[in-house]
């Protein structure tokens, strides 16, 4: 199937095992590489709308020095928009709490950039999703937050769990954006290499 990346050792930069399971649904080969520290941080005058293609490209220039001339990284960043704000991964399981009292019954977008690096090629995107959250009580959000692990999810969420099973009303565009990586995007610009 992908014979155009024979050459290739694919590198996803990245410690997320959602990111992991969604690019093996591509029946692809890869090694996870996870990264060292990154700054997350971005400049104020950046638009909210690009802060996750920013991020994403922060973390494949920190891997520049490592590559070789056979491989092709994969980076991506994940973020959630709702009422102006920017929601990337809680600090605290109080501050998930706080986002998910956000999410509650509000449409919020889901964007989520990614870099697909060689030596030779950069191709890049960014991933937009709307989601409608339904209402949440104050006992769904205690619930969700003591069984599941929102402190690795932007937005304090992850779409495939039973908060998504609970609250979500409505997906515009990609179900896997929300989890974190567009694959469909991802497997358009592997074909480019």
């Amino acid at each position: 199937m992908w014979d155009n990346l024979a050459r290739y050792r694919i590198i996803l930069g990245s410690q997320s095992p959602r990111r992991v399971e969604l690019l093996r649904g591509l029946d692809l080969d890869f090694v996870q590489q996870p990264m060292p520290e990154i700054d997350e941080s971005y400049p104020e005058s950046l638009p909210l709308d690009e802060v996750a293609l920013y991020i994403a490209r922060q973390k494949a220039t920190a891997y520049i020095p490592e590559l070789s001339a056979d491989d092709l990284l994969i980076t991506a960043d994940t973020v959630v928009l709702v009422e102006g704000c920017l929601l990337g991964k809680p600090a605290s399981e109080e501050e998930a709490r706080e986002m998910l009292s956000l999410l509650s019954g509000r449409r919020h977008r889901v964007l989520t950039g990614f870099c697909l690096w060689s030596r030779e090629r950069r191709e890049e995107g960014l991933c937009s999703t709307e989601v409608s959250f339904g209402q949440l009580s104050a006992a769904d959000i205690d619930y969700y937050v003591s069984r599941y692990r929102p402190m690795d999810k932007a937005g304090s969420y992850g779409i495939q769990e039973w908060i998504g099973y609970r609250a979500i009303r409505s997906v515009e565009g990609s179900f896997y954006n929300v989890m974190g990586l567009p694959v469909h995007q991802i497997a358009e610009r592997l074909t480019l290499f």
